[in-house]
């Protein structure tokens, strides 16, 4: 563990000028600013970068030809007149020798700001290779199919669609959802807590932790799924993050460590060594409170959430967002996918082979997960409707709330009554000394 942060890299120093710069546009033109595209600025990509409409539906037809292996939901949530939408792909190898009880559970999060659009090309890249797709670049994917037949890997491949629509209509520095809420800040552990450099534009936390939509269908997966990996994918540069992003160290123990080994192994195998390893706290070069990683870590107890930043162009300038967080020429693109596929296979290894026997255990069924937040929240499936299964777990919460109640008036019961004979024992000491 780092007692203290290293000097921030010239990225994350490029960041901060980014959100100093934003903030000042949204100021002189709030209304304005973001859609209008200066002719220095490099444009979205659109030979390389699907609409966000576009990318879904290819997702949905690869599901609808690969039903033996993947599943789709689409969960739907909404907080005070803001509605979010979220699909939801699950990949099980439909194998009878291997109890899904068994299986690593890992769970997938692309597109957690709109501007980082090349994260969810890599969401549909990674479901070819998982069910059509055999080769990257030329090497044979045949020894991971063993590997794949011992997991179950959802994939939220878009998780901000409102924000990314934003991005799309021209307002192409925006990492927020539809009502201006930062998402990865937007979570319990540390949240609202404002740094020195804190813009409102780039981070704004929310009204309260979850608040928005997206990060409470995000909350309930994770909490009805339990994985055992969680990796929350962003760009901007190019790094492996464990715990603690809203501190410059990492966790403690053997759990720590762990992660770690994980991460160095994929950066040796699969990146040479290149790639930042640590806390993001600690290796950023900046404080993040509120996130996604350190919630699944120290509430929903993830064995092994990490954070990966998957591509970042250091000599963009400061007001070129699209050029700065996503490849902007094919061969870097296809670069950056490939090589990226492969860390997770390799991952996915690592996975399989470090974490204890005693924390893969069987947690039910698998795709019987039924998120809860909001005002509305509904859940669409192919193979059945979940409104039964809510209904279930509300009353399961109101059981929940009726213990709770039962034992504090147990324990204010006990607490009368011992002050009660606490009282008969004096007064009787008392008329026994009178006497």
């Amino acid at each position: 563990m780092a007692p203290s942060a290293p000097p921030p890299p010239p990225l994350a120093r490029r960041l901060v000028a980014l959100a100093l710069a934003l903030a000042l546009a949204a100021l002189v033109s709030p209304a304005s600013a973001a859609r209008k595209i200066p002719a220095s600025v490099t444009p979205i990509s659109r030979d390389l970068y699907r609409p966000s409409d576009t990318l879904l539906s290819e997702i949905k037809a690869l599901v609808a030809r690969n039903p033996d292996r993947l599943t789709m939901d689409t969960v739907r949530a909404s907080n005070k007149g803001y509605s979010a939408e979220m699909l939801v792909v699950t990949f099980n190898h439909v194998k009878k020798t291997v109890h899904d009880g068994s299986k690593i559970k890992i769970l997938l999060s692309f597109g957690q700001h709109g501007r980082e659009l090349i994260t969810s090309e890599l969401a549909l890249s990674l479901l070819y290779i998982l069910t059509e797709k055999r080769k990257i670049a030329g090497v044979d994917l045949s020894s991971f199919e063993k590997i794949l037949e011992h997991l179950v890997i959802k994939v939220v491949p878009i998780e901000n669609f409102n924000g990314r629509k934003r991005v799309e209509a021209g307002e192409i520095c925006d990492r927020r959802n539809g009502r201006g809420v930062d998402l990865n800040r937007n979570w319990s552990v540390d949240w609202g807590k404002k740094e020195k450099d804190y813009n409102p534009f780039e981070e704004d936390p929310g009204t309260a932790p979850f608040s928005e939509p997206e990060a409470q269908i995000m909350q309930e997966l994770s909490k009805s799924f339990k994985p055992h990996i969680w990796v929350n994918v962003h760009s901007g540069m190019e790094a492996l993050f464990m715990p603690y992003d809203h501190k410059n160290t990492t966790p403690d123990g053997a759990p720590s460590h762990l992660m770690r080994s994980v991460l160095e192994n994929v950066n040796h195998r699969n990146f040479q060594d290149s790639c930042l390893v640590g806390s993001g706290g600690g290796a950023v070069g900046y404080l993040a409170h509120g996130t996604t990683t350190d919630y699944l870590y120290d509430i929903a107890k993830v064995p092994m959430p990490f954070t990966f930043e998957i591509y970042g162009d250091e000599k963009a300038s400061t007001d070129d967002c699209f050029k700065m967080f996503n490849p902007v020429d094919k061969i870097t693109f296809d670069r950056v996918i490939n090589k990226w596929c492969m860390a997770f296979l390799i991952l996915f290894e690592e996975g399989l082979r470090t974490l204890p026997d005693d924390q893969v255990v069987s947690q039910g069924a698998l795709d019987n997960w039924v998120p809860m937040g909001g005002e509305i929240l509904e859940r669409n499936m192919d193979q059945k409707s979940g409104g039964e299964n809510g209904k279930l777990e509300g009353l399961d919460l109101g059981m929940q709330e009726l213990k709770t109640y039962f034992r504090l008036f147990m324990l204010s019961t006990f607490l009368l009554m011992f002050m009660f004979c606490s009282r008969i024992s004096k007064n009787r000491s008392r008329d026994s000394d009178n006497i």
